[in-house]
């Protein structure tokens, strides 16, 4: 699967799970929010009729009064109104009255006319003194026949002599429910379609630029005569492809290819034995479990070969140097939490502990990406040597005028015998985690980077563990 499609379908599930998360908060946010301010409109009502009313009830004249004609009136009123876009032809309303006992005085329905409601928590908690309150179903089994009843106290002076109640249908309301969330996920399909094509163009033009990268690189292996491709919008990959054209040039010298041809052959014979050997067995149809043994036997060998080689074509890039041309100062710190970066997923699978301790921030002078690889190294060489669940530290002192960086990591300690030998070219120990060696080069890189930066690296067993140090003799403290 192309690069380019991987991260547009990574893009694609992100902002899908995103945008699912938003709008189903939102959306499910409506409706209560729809009902509260519904219910601020019944307190207000309420409220409003219980001061109107008050008198009427206190002197017990309320049904002689012109109340019950208007509430009548009331509940036959067609406004005629249209709320954004949305046409109300009735009140949709009922108001009760009730008495200090929770007797129906007054029912603009007429419906519960004399009838004890003082069990209902809108009347009961209201006589009380508290806010009354209720939502009922008209029907068990339809959840849109709720209707929202609010009630307010009816006051002479400080005593309670009764109630108002005001009730609307929630049904009333489920118009503007439903508009609100059909509008929401329109706009959010559009915003989810404009996000896509969005992520579909980012991919396109990094597949593309990686495509004008492979094909820098395969003109360079086949040794034909090309400029490095250039890039306005992604310029990280100009830089990739400057870095290309300068191990190109490095890797053009007959001196090299002299000086480590036999080294290199050597190497590659235990690999390609490995092959071989496993081709020919293969060849023989032996059973299912020997087969896939050997095939793996393959894929190993051929990994090791994919590593060993692009550790040489670094080191050759090195190696070659014998001087930083475009010495630039920077930030070890920088360069550190890079490196970190690279390297916390392996150490999240692992369950490494990763401690980080740069107390001390220095500029050195020199390429920071060389030394950045070259810490990226130590750290997962660390990495590499610890057990599952240990620890390693990565420190940045001061010390005795010097600039010491050093990676500690917990593990076995190193035999006596490899300690001298492990900073040489193809030198490797057996993994604990594998029992497999590596290519060899990862320390005899990072021996070059610090001799470029002016730095020793020394490698030393110490209690509980193994301790890789940097040491930086010309430095800026900050």
């Amino acid at each position: 699967m192309p690069f380019g499609l991987r991260i547009f379908l990574l893009y694609a599930v992100f902002v899908g799970f995103c945008a699912y998360l938003v709008l189903r908060t939102m959306t499910a946010e409506i409706k209560p929010g729809v009902r509260q301010t519904m219910e601020e409109t019944l307190v207000d009502m309420s409220h409003l009729i219980a001061v109107v009313v008050a008198n009427d009830v206190k002197q017990g004249t309320l049904n002689q009064s012109q109340y019950p004609r208007l509430f009548r009136l009331f509940g036959e009123y067609v406004p005629q109104a249209s709320i954004w876009g949305m046409d109300k032809i009735d009140a949709n309303k009922r108001i009760y009255i009730t008495d200090h006992k929770g007797i129906v005085i007054l029912d603009s329905d007429d419906m519960a006319l004399g009838q004890d409601y003082s069990r209902w928590n809108d009347v009961y908690l209201t006589l009380r003194g508290d806010y009354g309150a209720r939502t009922t179903k008209l029907d068990i089994d339809d959840e849109l026949s709720t209707v929202m009843y609010v009630a307010a106290p009816i006051l002479d002076g400080d005593q309670i002599i009764g109630s108002v109640t005001v009730a609307k249908a929630n049904i009333a309301m489920q118009p503007f429910i439903e508009r609100s969330k059909n509008r929401l996920i329109l706009w959010g399909i559009v915003l989810g379609v404009v996000a896509m094509l969005l992520g579909a163009l980012i991919s396109w033009r990094i597949t593309k630029a990686l495509g004008r990268l492979s094909d820098y690189a395969e003109q360079t292996i086949k040794g034909e005569k090309a400029s490095p491709p250039q890039f306005r919008v992604f310029y990280e990959y100009g830089d990739l492809a400057q870095v290309i054209d300068r191990m190109r040039h490095q890797l053009e010298g007959k001196n090299y290819a002299e000086r480590y041809v036999q080294s290199l052959t050597h190497e590659l014979k235990s690999p390609i034995a490995a092959i071989r050997g496993a081709s020919e067995i293969l060849q023989t149809s032996p059973e299912p479990k020997s087969q896939q043994r050997f095939l793996s036997n393959i894929e190993h060998e051929t990994k090791r070969l994919h590593l060993l080689i692009e550790r040489m074509l670094n080191l050759s890039a090195v190696e070659k140097q014998q001087m930083i041309e475009n010495r630039q100062s920077f930030a070890i710190k920088s360069a550190c939490e890079q490196a970190i970066r690279a390297i916390e997923g392996e150490c999240l699978q692992r369950d490494i502990t990763l401690q980080v301790n740069l107390h001390e921030n220095a500029d050195v002078s020199g390429d920071e990406l060389l030394l950045q690889q070259a810490i990226v190294n130590l750290l997962q060489n660390a990495v590499e040597f610890s057990s599952i669940g240990g620890l390693i530290s990565l420190n940045c002192v001061i010390k005795e005028g010097l600039l010491v960086l050093s990676v500690f990591n917990q593990g076995e300690a190193i035999p006596g015998f490899a300690l001298a030998k492990l900073q040489d070219r193809f030198f490797s120990l057996p993994r604990p985690s594998t029992g497999k060696k590596s290519t060899g080069l990862g320390l005899n890189f990072v021996t070059e980077v610090a001799k470029l930066h002016n730095a020793q690296l020394t490698i030393d067993n110490v209690e509980g563990g193994v301790v890789a140090t940097m040491i930086f003799s010309q430095f800026k403290k900050r």
